[in-house]
């Protein structure tokens, strides 16, 4: 049992990262928006690197659209769209 418990401390546990030479006002500031946040520094931190990891990067939002089906409408349709949709409010 005590070797499993190793082996997922070892191999399961969650990563950790280390940011050197962060500036001390950026330090400052960040401690200062986790208080606002009721937060400790690392919980507020991770917070904006899940946040920032889920969001996709251009690359990958250009890479979407150009594998959608292209959409076969006139300019003039979509204006006339619009209109419908403004005139029937």
């Amino acid at each position: 049992m005590a070797l499993f418990h190793l082996y997922w401390r070892y191999f399961g546990a969650m990563a950790t990262i280390q940011v050197k030479n962060v500036p001390p006002e950026v330090h400052t500031a960040l401690k200062h928006k986790a208080v606002d946040a009721h937060q400790s520094l690392q919980e507020y931190v991770l917070s904006l690197l899940v946040a920032a990891a889920g969001r996709p990067t251009m690359k990958e939002v250009l890479d979407r659209a150009a594998a959608r089906e292209p959409v076969d409408i006139s300019v003039e349709e979509i204006v006339a769209a619009i209109r419908a949709g403004r005139d029937s409010h």
